[in-house]
């Protein structure tokens, strides 16, 4: 959603549903990961659906895929506590999207690490 009210309302959906995340929903699903990163939600100007990007950071893969089940098995429920804290007419139909920016971040600053690693090897022998 384009404009100063599409971002405003961006803005508060990534809020308050990192808000029901950590709170509600981690009182009913206590296996969630330890770190969970609403880093972005993309309203359509009808506010009929909304995209939630995701961020989960946790070691074991096997965990973090399994929170990123939870939570899209309770979009619904998310999309219910937010319409008793939104005050809008109609609330989003959440469709929640894995970003992986920050795992694509790290994976290039190993990559920068070991070329600068390299680099200090063959100065050293020479």
């Amino acid at each position: 959603m384009k404009g100063l009210r599409g971002e405003r309302l961006a803005s508060q959906f990534r809020e308050e549903i990192y808000n029901v995340i950590s709170l509600k929903l981690r009182n009913r699903h206590p296996e969630l990961s330890a770190i969970i990163s609403v880093t972005q939600a993309d309203v359509a100007p009808d506010l009929k659906t909304a995209k939630v990007y995701v961020s989960i950071f946790d070691p074991d893969a096997a965990r973090k895929q399994a929170s990123f089940e939870i939570l899209k098995a309770n979009a619904g429920y998310i999309r219910h506590e937010l319409a008793g804290v939104l005050h809008l007419r109609t609330v989003p139909q959440l469709t929640f999207i894995a970003d992986l920016s920050m795992e694509y971040g790290a994976k290039i600053d190993k990559i920068i690490e070991s070329l600068e690693e390299q680099e200090n090897k063959e100065s050293k022998d020479d």
